[in-house]
């Protein structure tokens, strides 16, 4: 009887946790297994809206302290420093965080986790090109390329973070040379995704394209047999631009102590491989395999730059790829 009483009394107390709001752009198809996964292992409730980041971030702006929202959860570097510049994330203290989370994937003042790391990277035509003949992100600007490259647009966020990497690395000079021979090279004008991009490979519009890699994994899934591959530049230099997906607690968070749990859970060993797997990136967690497909692609050395220096220079890309005339 006394058992049965405890038990009782655990289970009010966990019932009386609020639930946790979470504030995603990335798709519902992506976060509500987890967020299950989490209640199951808890008991604590997660609710979520999905918007574009810009819509969300917007919202928290004029939401103020008056916001629901205990986490923002969102892709790319840029995005989660924009959100901190505005003053609407909190710094977390968290050894699990910091155990489990790699220092160049992390805020500097810890308002911001990566949760996943996605790789923007060359995929080519098996049918046309030889592996032999790639190398660089720069040497896509060599006259060898020219009517033969697709890009996505430079309104995306992910291009604006990889053309920011290119100008912290070279300097803003010498990523505008880059740039401006990408852009003299285009088979066609920026499309609108990197769906497209990947199937104008395919259909023979152009011969190699830089996409983010786990929009390949979803059309290799589909076909296996794809004439396509993926190639990982800068093996010699600098490594594979990788960015992030990620999270950070809401400045108001009015749970903020469960919310943190979340993110914690969303970086352990436990939940990272599905976090990651879910859409075909690599997990954060350095002790953490990837799936099997993402393995299959072969190992690479990663750029180590910090990912937050993207945000600080993303003004900077989109200034350059205009006077490229990178639209």
């Amino acid at each position: 009887m006394i058992s049965c009483s405890s038990d009782s009394a655990e289970n009010q107390t966990e019932a009386a946790v609020e639930p946790i709001t979470v504030y995603s752009s990335r798709a519902e198809h992506l976060i509500q297994p987890l967020f299950q996964a989490f209640t199951e292992e808890t008991g604590i409730e997660v609710r979520y809206i999905t918007d574009t980041e810009a819509a969300l971030i917007s919202r928290l702006q004029s939401e103020g302290n008056s916001s629901p929202a205990d986490m923002l959860l969102t892709v790319d570097a840029g995005n989660l420093w924009h959100a901190d510049q505005l003053g609407l994330l909190q710094p977390v203290a968290s050894e699990v965080l910091q155990q489990n989370v790699p220092s160049q994937y992390r805020a500097p003042d810890n308002t911001w986790f990566g949760l996943s790391l996605r790789a923007r990277t060359v995929i080519y035509s098996t049918e046309r090109v030889e592996p032999a003949e790639l190398s660089t992100y720069e040497a896509l600007a060599d006259r060898q390329w020219m009517g033969r490259l697709c890009l996505r647009t430079s309104k995306k966020v992910y291009n604006q973070s990889l053309v920011a990497s290119l100008i912290a690395r070279l300097g803003e000079q010498a990523a505008e040379q880059v740039v401006t021979g990408w852009v003299e090279n285009l088979a066609v004008d920026p499309l609108s995704s990197d769906n497209r991009a990947i199937e104008a490979v395919e259909a023979g519009i152009c011969d190699l394209a830089l996409v983010n890699t786990y929009y390949f994994g979803r059309m290799q899934t589909d076909n296996p047999e794809i004439p396509i591959a993926i190639y990982w530049p800068n093996q010699d230099s600098s490594g594979v631009h990788v960015n992030v997906s990620g999270a950070g607690l809401a400045r108001y968070a009015p749970n903020a102590d469960q919310a943190k749990k979340l993110l914690e859970w969303l970086s352990s060993e436990s939940a990272q491989e599905k976090f990651a797997g879910l859409n075909l990136e690599f997990p954060v967690n350095p002790d953490v395999p990837s799936v099997d497909l993402v393995k299959a692609w072969g190992e690479f050395r990663a750029d180590n730059m910090d990912v937050d220096s993207f945000g600080a220079l993303q003004a900077d890309a989109v200034r350059l790829m205009d006077r490229a005339a990178y639209r």
